[in-house]
């Protein structure tokens, strides 16, 4: 929920649904005079602010993840945000880099750590030329593979594994943004089999 306007007028905008799911997301508000850019996830809104006023005159400070205690917030709600933010910019400027080399003058942070914890997941980071090969399991008859990915890449090889005795191999892509399943075997006449989300 966005609120943005003059003291005459109220504007308030929601987007967005089921960000709780611990995956990152981006927000990027933008305001021109009275027009307004809401973007969530690269889908954007836009919009005008209620009111008679061209500019935002933000008074003296502006907060990101809650409020001071001295803090006057419009609603009755006082739940400061819980979770992880990064790259926050605000004007052109890196304000969680700053705040970290405590160059963010004058600034108040109130018991802030810059590290997040996420104690289920070790991500792993592939770049054009990497990958992780593990050992097979020879002699069995289930095959179970289950990962998370974030990527912009629309195109990309995600694991692959060739059967024993050149009887084939399995191989899951994302091919122009979809993920795909290859199943090829040598050794039948019906020898590929292709699913794709």
């Amino acid at each position: 929920s966005n609120q943005l306007g003059s003291i005459y007028g109220h504007t308030s905008v929601m987007t967005g649904s089921l960000l709780d799911d611990h995956h990152w997301h981006s927000i990027i508000i933008e305001r021109h005079g009275r027009n307004i850019n809401l973007t969530l996830d690269r889908h954007m809104q836009h919009f005008r602010t209620n009111g008679e006023f061209d500019y935002l005159d933000l008074d003296y400070e502006i907060t990101f993840g809650g409020m001071p205690f001295s803090g006057k917030p419009s609603s009755n709600s006082r739940k400061n945000f819980k979770g992880c933010m990064e790259s926050i910019n605000y004007n052109g400027n890196n304000i969680t880099d700053l705040a970290k080399r405590k160059k963010l003058e004058p600034s108040n942070v109130g018991n802030l750590s810059f590290s997040c914890v996420e104690p289920h997941t070790v991500p792993v980071f592939f770049n054009a030329t990497s990958y992780l090969e593990v050992p097979g399991r020879p002699s069995q008859d289930l095959f179970s593979v289950s990962f998370l990915f974030r990527t912009w890449n629309p195109n990309g090889l995600l694991v692959f594994s060739n059967f024993a005795d050149d009887l084939g191999n399995v191989e899951i892509d994302i091919n122009e943004g979809k993920v795909s399943i290859h199943i090829n075997v040598t050794q039948v006449k019906k020898n590929q089999i292709d699913i794709s989300s």
